[in-house]
């Protein structure tokens, strides 16, 4: 072999050398120290859940995800027995665009007000956890922020209004929680367009805002709440809504004139106390599901369309209604 050949050999032996060696660090600095200080809190003395080695580059740990400039810009930590709180240097991931903590049934206390300092976070699923405290205000300072998931918790307060700030927001569900209070005015008035609100089986109160009528959504859930008066703005035939779930609340409006768009598919009412008759108009849209049961309804139930298609358990505990497939009319 040449003197030539072993040289060019010996640089190229090197050259791989280092570029593994720099491959190993490519995560940032201070992103590998708050990870290794999250990953300190997370684990009890006992159970060691989260295994991130030192040794290797931070982008490469099981949860992780880093972008092109190899900042962290994913955190997703689900399925664990972690017991603990979430640690507040989640806070000190500057380029976090995604955070979830989720079916963690031992992660309690309050949501961290460090995650206020995540300017460019963008999805938020802090779910089905045994967090406790309020949901925060400063959630309406992240003005990235497109998704928040904050459902199966133990959160009480009321909710901020603070949240219609937020200009990119598309999907908000606080469900089963243990809110109280009323639906913000605010919600009407969201800069972009909020296609799901899901505030089902907490203890809200008190009417829904005129001005959510403003507002299409494509799901709106409201159910198992203790709120009241009309609901009748949430319809309309020009929407674009796809289920409207309304059930085991105190609601009081006349159905009579209540159009349901085209897109209508899934419909729930049952348990509250609606007055007025089943609309003609419904007979032309093909209702998937379809539940109006206990509530005060009288009249006939148009025949055509899908009315005809459900059973009497989507009809019963009315007041006086009739009509197939209840009792004939009278």
């Amino acid at each position: 072999m040449s003197k030539t050949t072993t040289l060019l050999l010996f640089l190229f032996f090197t050259l791989l050398l280092l570029t593994t060696s720099l491959s190993k660090d490519l995560c940032h600095k201070d992103d590998k120290n708050a990870l290794l200080k999250i990953e300190k809190s997370l684990n009890s003395p006992h159970n060691n859940i989260i295994s991130w080695d030192p040794k290797d580059d931070c982008c490469t740990w099981f949860s992780v995800k880093c972008g092109d400039n190899h900042r962290v810009t994913s955190l997703v930590i689900t399925y664990q027995q972690i017991s603990a709180q979430i640690p507040p240097e989640v806070g000190d991931l500057p380029y976090l665009q995604t955070l979830i903590f989720r079916k963690l049934s031992n992660l309690t206390g309050p949501i961290p007000p460090t995650i206020a300092k995540l300017k460019y976070l963008r999805f938020l699923r802090l779910s089905w956890t045994n967090l406790t405290g309020p949901v925060p205000g400063f959630l309406g300072q992240l003005k990235d922020l497109e998704y928040i998931d904050l459902s199966y918790n133990d959160l009480s307060g009321s909710i901020p209004s603070s949240l219609a700030l937020l200009p990119k927001l598309g999907y908000l569900e606080l469900s089963r929680n243990k809110l109280t209070g009323t639906i913000p005015e605010s919600f009407g008035s969201f800069p972009a367009e909020l296609p799901y609100l899901i505030l089902s089986h907490n203890q809200l109160s008190g009417s829904i805002p005129k001005s959510l009528g403003n507002v299409d959504f494509n799901q709106i859930d409201f159910s198992r709440n203790k709120l009241t008066g009309d609901a009748s703005m949430l319809f309309g035939a020009n929407k674009t809504t796809f289920s409207i779930d309304l059930s085991r609340n105190m609601f009081q409006f006349d159905l009579t004139r209540v159009e349901i768009s085209e897109s209508v598919g899934v419909l729930d009412l049952n348990h509250n106390g609606i007055t007025g008759s089943i609309p003609v108009q419904w007979t032309e849209h093909s209702l998937q599901i379809l539940n109006i049961s206990y509530n005060r309804l009288c009249g006939r139930i148009p025949t055509g369309g899908s009315l005809q298609r459900f059973d009497s358990y989507t009809y019963f505990h009315n007041k006086c209604l009739c009509g197939a497939p209840l009792d004939s009319c009278k």
